[in-house]
Parts: structure tokens; C-alpha cells; sequence
């Protein structure tokens, strides 16, 4: 998630995992246990715990595999940097409207149907006014998609920052 928001959002410090302990001294169901959210680095954040559970709806207590964590918490993160940041974020160069993380190869941005698929979540974009819906790129590799002269800048400022450590 840090490598996109860096592509996409120079300047902006790296998120967080924030654990956020539970307010019962001895939790007594799962739901009363500590959560984690991903915040900015000053330790904000909104939204969804991303080890959320709802327990009428029998989900697992925690994701059980990384494709999962991984879009639970690109979502998260999303949600973070546009509530607190008030910014659309990231954004499909192509159609210059928000992408959201999905499964790769979706096709309907409504429904979260597909959700169970295999693979690594990507940056989906809804598309334009034809509805071309498109995967961006898998989440964690936005810069690839940068355009020639942004991707380059950022190469410039990695190796910078590589050269003060």
C-alpha cells in the first residue's frame, strides 16, 4: 500500500497499522477484542478495523489468506486517505476518476460477488462515460502505470533517498 501511496501521493508519509485495544478489561465475545486500523502516520484514521468481524453474518475472525488481508487493507486504506485527507485517491490516469481495490478480471463494480477469486486484488477502475470498466495494475504497483515522466521522478527520489541511508 506504501509503494502506491508514494507513487501516487508524493510528499505524503507512509500509513500505519494502529492497534486500537479494546475497551473490556477481558474480552467476553470476539467482537469486544482489540482492532487494528490503518491510519496516517500521525495515527488517524477511519473506517473499518481491518480484522473486523460480523458475527451474524459468520465471518472469520480474521482474513485467512494474504490476497484477502491484502484487499481488506488497500480498502482500508483508501477509506483513510479519502475521509482524512479529503482526496480521491488513487486515481486512473486514463479516466481520472477513483479506482477501488478487486479481484483481477472484474466486471461489475457493484457487487462483491467475485470477491472469493484467486489471485492478488488490483486497482479497478469503473472506466469512462462507456463503462469500459479496466485492472489498473495489482495493488502495490501503481508506479508501473505512473506516466513516463512521473515514473521517472520517482525513480530519481528513491534513489535520492537511498543515497542518505
Amino acid at each position: 500500500m506504501n509503494r502506491d501511496l508514494k507513487a501516487t501521493l508524493p510528499g505524503q508519509d507512509a500509513l500505519i497499522l494502529m492497534l486500537a485495544p479494546s475497551r473490556e478489561p477481558l474480552p467476553r465475545r470476539p467482537i469486544d477484542r482489540d482492532q487494528v486500523y490503518v491510519a496516517l502516520a500521525d495515527g488517524r484514521w477511519h473506517g473499518n478495523a481491518v480484522n473486523r468481524c460480523d458475527l451474524e453474518e459468520d465471518d472469520p475472525l480474521e482474513p485467512d489468506d494474504a490476497f484477502t488481508v491484502l484487499s481488506v487493507v488497500a480498502d482500508a486504506a483508501q477509506e483513510t486517505i479519502v475521509e482524512l485527507l479529503w482526496q480521491v485517491w488513487p486515481i486512473c490516469s486514463a479516466h481520472k476518476i477513483g479506482m477501488h481495490p478487486r479481484p483481477e478480471g472484474t466486471t461489475d463494480g457493484q457487487s462483491r460477488s467475485e470477491a472469493h477469486a484467486a489471485g492478488p486484488p488490483v486497482w479497478w477502475c469503473r472506466g469512462g462515460r462507456d463503462d469500459a470498466c479496466h485492472d489498473v495494475s495489482l495493488v502495490g504497483q501503481l508506479a508501473a502505470t505512473l506516466p513516463g515522466k512521473q515514473r521517472r521522478a520517482l525513480r530519481r527520489s528513491e534513489r535520492k533517498e537511498e543515497g542518505h541511508r
